[in-house]
């Protein structure tokens, strides 16, 4: 047997022909040999084209404020493969995470699993010995499909629904809201952040008897009008008066909204101090992460696709003017254009960097993708660390550096921050 965590992640790396292979039957047949039940006495599963980890995040912190014993299950992870398996707040360890992937490897017998699917039987398998009261998976991609689907959600949560991922779940917002919408189960809550799902979801939803509770509809969230650090949710019988969360970007009201709904839609509903301590408790690493270094300031995000790059822009606008340069890389498939696009004028110098890996490009490919927008005629770098190092250079004080456009992105800027 393999002996280090390290070992086993590379070896799950290669075990199976392909990185992703979407389908339920390998690991539903590996999860039923293990003889896995529930990972825990209520289960919300996230999914979404963005948000999904703000709103884990949220629903993990309101949770544990109310007093409950939480697993919650993420991806991609940044710096650490443990961060994807947290239990009562903390990362699992190395020696808990191997001895499951050599629980499932004894059970898996010929079965080729991927990468991912080894993870979540992982957090799966680790979950249920840890009696939860409540597990959080978060989808990899889509949800119909996705190894988190395995396990019949008491709440789905689709945070967002819009393009990314088109090879696999279609190239319009309406097969990817189907796509979505499999992780819905009959006559369950499913909670829908988006003020306009496509219809596709509600259909589905409509067909199976599930509950939606929409966003702009069944409930409702609001900046306090005389009080810039507050906010409100209600819904029908109930309202709270809420502190802003502590997570940056106008988009984070709409995360927690989210949250707080899922909860509620839950056989007992946390408390209001809960809702409140959680709120501002919630912490998630990559989103608009802030550092101070040399009289600049520094934010690395996640963001990836043209969505997320619209909220980008929605939180530039929200703050005081300043110069802003961008350190700027993305995975080969991506609408990179359009992340351009979306932030329009608001950036005042470009530093492109490329990124390894099977889905990276170098920067010399990642420029011409670009074509004519504004940034392609940005300053080119090999990696994420140089191009942060000369946006560092270059930037004079009370400058802004937004570093962004990918999880291995953000991962790379931050491990070059915390090197120092």
């Amino acid at each position: 047997m393999l002996r280090s965590l390290a070992d086993w992640l590379s070896y799950i790396e290669r075990i199976h022909p392909k990185s992703i292979d979407m389908g339920l039957e390998r690991i539903r047949e590996v999860h039923q040999r293990l003889g896995l039940t529930r990972p825990g006495r209520e289960v919300v599963t996230v999914g979404g084209t963005n948000g999904k980890g703000s709103a884990v995040a949220f629903i993990e912190a309101i949770a544990r404020a109310d007093g409950r014993r939480v697993g919650a299950y993420t991806s991609p992870h940044l710096l650490a493969y443990n961060e994807r398996i947290r239990i009562d707040g903390a990362d699992a360890a190395d020696a808990d995470i191997v001895e499951a992937f050599e629980a499932i490897e004894a059970a898996r017998g010929e079965t080729a699993l991927t990468y991912f699917e080894y993870g979540t039987l992982a957090a799966l398998w680790l979950f249920e010995r840890a009696g939860l009261d409540l597990a959080i998976l978060e989808v990899g991609l889509g949800g119909r499909l996705d190894a988190t689907n395995i396990v019949d959600a008491d709440v789905a949560v689709i945070t967002t629904v819009d393009l990314d991922h088109q090879d696999y779940l279609g190239d319009d917002r309406e097969s990817i809201g189907f796509e979505k919408a499999g992780i819905a189960r009959g006559f369950k809550p499913l909670v829908l952040g988006d003020d306009d799902p496509p219809s596709s979801v509600l259909r589905h939803a409509y067909l199976i008897g599930a509950s939606a509770v929409r966003a702009g509809c069944d409930f409702f969230f609001a900046p306090a009008a005389d009080d810039a650090a507050r906010w409100s949710w209600r819904e029908v019988g109930y309202e709270a008066e809420l502190p802003r969360p502590a997570l940056a970007a106008p988009v984070q009201m709409r995360n927690a909204a989210v949250a707080i709904a899922a909860l509620r839609a839950l056989e007992t509903a946390p408390s209001e101090a809960a809702l409140a301590k959680g709120v501002t408790q919630a912490r998630v690493a990559g989103r608009l992460q802030r550092f101070e270094r040399g009289g600049a300031e520094i934010l690395v995000d996640v963001g990836h696709n043209p969505q997320a790059a619209r909220e980008l822009a929605a939180w530039l606008d929200a703050q005081p003017p300043r110069p802003t340069r961008a350190v700027f890389a993305a995975l080969g498939d991506k609408d990179a254009a359009g992340v351009v696009a979306a932030l329009g004028e608001r950036i005042d110098a470009w530093h492109l960097a490329g990124l390894s890996g099977p889905r990276g490009v170098t920067v010399d490919v990642f420029a011409q993708r670009l074509g004519d927008t504004a940034a392609a005629a940005g300053q080119r770098h090999a990696s994420v660390a140089e191009a942060l190092a000369a946006a560092r250079a270059a930037a004079g004080e009370g400058e802004r550096i937004l570093v962004f456009g990918s999880f291995h992105t953000a991962a790379e800027a931050l491990q070059a921050l915390a090197d120092e």
